[in-house]
């Protein structure tokens, strides 16, 4: 099992920063995947990640909500172009440089989400998509 990052992620990148096998990578190109993604093949199950992240965007891929309710004001992102996700989010990461992300929407207190799609997007990340040479790639 691994963990996953989900949509609630707006890039503040403090589980990073705590992950002893390093395997959390900021998504790149920023537009097509939005969030950070964990290597399923490399993650330990630790758990570290989970605690750090101050928007809950955490969670064992097995524990992840069909049906999360949200407390209201969370982000959801997806990639850009994505229907109904028209909100720009302008924040900070964990070392105070700014964030901006196209395509967000805002949560409502009590509003229904399936966050298990997002299991889909973490395992094409690595298989199909960029995976680790995000780290290495210059994509502005």
């Amino acid at each position: 099992m691994t963990h996953i990052i989900t949509s609630l992620c707006v890039r503040e990148g403090s589980c990073v920063t705590v992950c002893p096998v390093e395997c959390i990578v900021p998504g790149e190109p920023q537009e097509k995947w939005p969030w950070f993604y964990i290597d399923p093949s490399t993650c330990i199950d630790c758990g570290a990640c989970i605690a750090e992240c101050p928007f809950g965007a955490i969670f064992p891929e097995d524990d992840i909500p069909e049906t999360y309710i949200a407390f209201g004001d969370e982000k959801q992102t997806a990639p850009n172009g994505t229907p109904g996700f028209t909100e720009p989010f302008d924040g900070f990461d964990y070392e105070g440089n700014p964030v901006h992300l196209e395509a967000t929407r805002n949560l409502e207190p009590d509003q229904e989400i399936n966050l298990t799609e997002d299991i889909h997007f973490n395992y094409e990340y690595f298989d199909s998509g960029p995976g680790y040479s995000a780290l290495y790639e210059d994509w502005d």
